[in-house]
C-alpha cells in the first residue's frame, strides 16, 4: 500500500463523512427540537435526488442544487403543519410509525413517476476533471462536497449560536415550556426546524448524485447510515452529529480499502462499540425536565 493510495482513502473518508454529516445533523435538529426520529429521512434525500435531476435540465446543476432542497423543504414543512403537529401529544410511536408509512408510500411514488431504474446524474462541467497536488490527483467535484459541506456546517452553527432565531430554536429544545412563558409560539419554529432537516438531507441528495446517479433505493442505505451517525454522536448534539459523520465516513472508507466485505457492517461495530461505553452517544446529554 503506497502512501498516496493511503491518504486517497483518507479524503474519501473525509468526503463520505461530510455527506453523512449533512444528513445526520438535519435529523438530529429535528429530533433535538421535535423529539421525532423521522423515519422518512432517506426518502426525502432522495426526493432532493430526483428535484435536482428534473431541474438541472432547466436550470442547470447549480440551480438544481439550490432549488430542489428548498422545495423539498417545503414539503417537509406541509407534512410537519398538515400531519406530525397533530401527533406531538400522542405516543411517540405514533409518529414514528407515520414516518416509516410515509417512506414507503414516497418510494413507491417515486418509483411509480421515475420509474424502478437508476438514472445518470452528470458532473457538473466546471467540477469535472481532477486536481494535482505533486503526486497526489484528486476528483474536483469530491474536493468541493468536501469544502461546501465544511462551509454549510460553519453556516449552521453560525445560526444557531449567534442569531436570535437560532437562540429560540436552542431554547425550544431545551425547555420548550420557559419559551412558550416568554410568550413565543413554538408551532412556526416546530416547521421551521422540520423544513430545515429535511432540506439538508434533500442538499446531501444532490450533492451524492452525481457520485453514484440516481434511483428509488438510493436513500435507504443512506438513512440507515445517519441514524447511526446521530446514535454514535448523541440524538440532538449537533457537533455529536459532525464529529460521528465524520467517524463513520473513515471507517467506512478504510475498511474497503483492509477488507472490503467488512466495509458495511464496520460502521455497526463502531456504533456497538460506542453505545456500550457511552450509552447516550459521544456528545449525548442528560437534559433535565421542568415539570
Amino acid at each position: 500500500m503506497s502512501e498516496t493510495q493511503l491518504l486517497e482513502f483518507i479524503v474519501n473518508g473525509f468526503v463520505l463523512g461530510s455527506l453523512y454529516v449533512v444528513m445526520a445533523i438535519g435529523l438530529s435538529l429535528i429530533f433535538g427540537m421535535i423529539g421525532l426520529v423521522n423515519f422518512a429521512h432517506g426518502v426525502l434525500y432522495t426526493l432532493g435526488a430526483y428535484g435536482a435531476l428534473v431541474l438541472k435540465r432547466h436550470l442547470g446543476f447549480w440551480g438544481g442544487m439550490t432549488i430542489s432542497p428548498v422545495l423539498v423543504g417545503m414539503i417537509g414543512m406541509g407534512i410537519e403543519a398538515l400531519f406530525l403537529r397533530r401527533m406531538y401529544r400522542a405516543a411517540p410511536e405514533i409518529g414514528l410509525l407515520f414516518t416509516f408509512g410515509l417512506a414507503m408510500v414516497l418510494e413507491q411514488l417515486v418509483r411509480m413517476v421515475w420509474g424502478p431504474t437508476g438514472i445518470p446524474f452528470d458532473i457538473p462541467s466546471l467540477l469535472f476533471g481532477s486536481w494535482s497536488f505533486g503526486p497526489f490527483t484528486y476528483s474536483r467535484y469530491r474536493l468541493f462536497i468536501l469544502l461546501f459541506s465544511f462551509l454549510l456546517i460553519a453556516g449552521l452553527w453560525f445560526f444557531l449560536q449567534k442569531t436570535p432565531y437560532g437562540m429560540i430554536i436552542r431554547a425550544g429544545s431545551r425547555d420548550p415550556e420557559m419559551v412558550r412563558a416568554l410568550g413565543i409560539s413554538l408551532k412556526p419554529i416546530f416547521t421551521f426546524v422540520f423544513g430545515l432537516g429535511v432540506a439538508l438531507a434533500a442538499l446531501s441528495g444532490v450533492l451524492t448524485a452525481p457520485l453514484a446517479g440516481v434511483q428509488p433505493a438510493m436513500g435507504t442505505n443512506v438513512g440507515t447510515a445517519a441514524f447511526v451517525v446521530v446514535t454514535i454522536g448523541g440524538l440532538g448534539s449537533f457537533w455529536g452529529a459532525v464529529v460521528a459523520g465524520l467517524l463513520v465516513g473513515e471507517v467506512i472508507s478504510l475498511s474497503i480499502l483492509v477488507w472490503p466485505p467488512m466495509a458495511e457492517a464496520s460502521m455497526y461495530v463502531l456504533m456497538i462499540m460506542v453505545l456500550l461505553l457511552r450509552p447516550r452517544g459521544l456528545w449525548g446529554e442528560k437534559w433535565e425536565r421542568f415539570d
